[in-house]
């Protein structure tokens, strides 16, 4: 039995310049952190030939493609998986149909592709990891998203990303001291606002609005490098201003990245002391991140009542085997 354990991630800003139609143009930028939210993905033998997959629901078929998970069958098919398998997985946070703004599904995908090569007895390298997942969730589900996430999640820790022309990516730590990131771990919040969506038509929107959008995108990237600068300065409190100069702009990627309940949410979360945020991921739901100081937060509470708040602690390691067994 292998047991992978792989983060999700939490996007500070330049999302949407991970886009191919983006960063095709030169490169593009974003800053994120994994966070100690996890995606855990069981891999075991059967006694049989047959393959079982678990989530949700419960496949039990004779053939990898009968697997009706589109992300762990194409897995399956990569590593050359084919039969006499087990795949279970669960999330620290509920994984459903909807995307909730943390990268999940990318880091299902890499979790299972480092499962899945644990259990063949190889060793793959963190970059194989992350550009694997990107084929099989952009290249081969043809899902239109960008590539931070798979990065995020393979790498872990807090890092400037960089996506290049010719599909390298570079992913790079934020060099700032401890102090500086435990004290900004110390002032973000998270609240789930309830509302779920897919983010596919509202991913698609963007990428069909790159032409239009590039300014945004190119003034995205340019804060991307202000906050990563902001951190090696140990200026917080630009950098959380700088949140709030990202949301002003995300939201005018695509129109389903906001609506009336998450801007009302925000302002509210604004007039109580917040600095600046944003929702993570493509936008329309989710979690929404704040910037706040310690002493404006309970207030911040408060005000946002009838949203859950999800504690969260920056995650140094990106994805593991945390347990075989013969």
């Amino acid at each position: 039995m292998i047991i992978s354990r792989t983060p999700m991630r939490v996007s500070l800003m330049g999302g949407g310049s991970d886009l191919a139609c983006y960063y095709g143009r030169g490169s593009g930028l974003v800053v994120s952190t994994a966070m100690d939210r996890y995606i855990y993905i069981t891999v075991n033998k059967k006694f049989d030939d047959l393959i079982r997959v678990s989530y949700s629901k419960t496949e039990m078929v004779d053939s990898v493609d009968k697997v009706e998970h589109n992300i762990i069958r194409e897995a399956m098919r990569i590593v050359g998986v084919t039969r006499g398998i087990e795949v279970v997985y669960m999330g620290d946070i509920p994984l459903g149909s909807a995307g909730i703004g943390l990268g999940s599904s990318s880091s299902l995908a890499v979790g299972v592709l480092h499962a899945l090569y644990a259990y063949t007895g190889r060793h793959v390298s963190a970059e194989r990891l992350a550009r694997e997942a990107c084929r099989i969730e952009i290249e081969i589900l043809g899902h239109p998203m960008g590539k931070q996430d798979q990065y995020a999640a393979a790498f872990g820790g807090f890092n400037a990303i960089r996506f290049n022309k010719d599909e390298s990516v570079f992913v790079d730590p934020v060099i700032c001291k401890r102090a500086t990131r435990e004290a900004l771990n110390a002032k973000l919040m998270l609240f789930y606002t309830g509302i779920e969506r897919l983010s596919s038509p509202i991913l698609a929107e963007q990428r069909n609005n790159i032409a239009d959008n590039a300014a945004f995108l190119d003034e995205m990237v340019r804060l991307a490098e202000l906050m990563r600068e902001m951190l090696q300065k140990n200026d917080l409190r630009a950098a959380g201003e700088l949140l709030h100069l990202g949301w002003l702009g995300k939201k005018k990627l695509a129109p389903g990245i906001s609506n009336p309940l998450i801007d009302e949410c925000y302002e509210a979360a604004r007039a109580a002391g917040a600095v600046g945020g944003k929702i993570l991921g493509a936008g329309g739901g989710g979690f929404l991140l704040l910037y706040v100081e310690e002493q404006d937060q309970d207030r911040v509470r408060q005000a946002l009542s009838g949203l859950k708040e999800c504690p969260f602690r920056f995650e140094p390691q990106g994805s593991k085997i945390i347990y075989v067994s013969d």
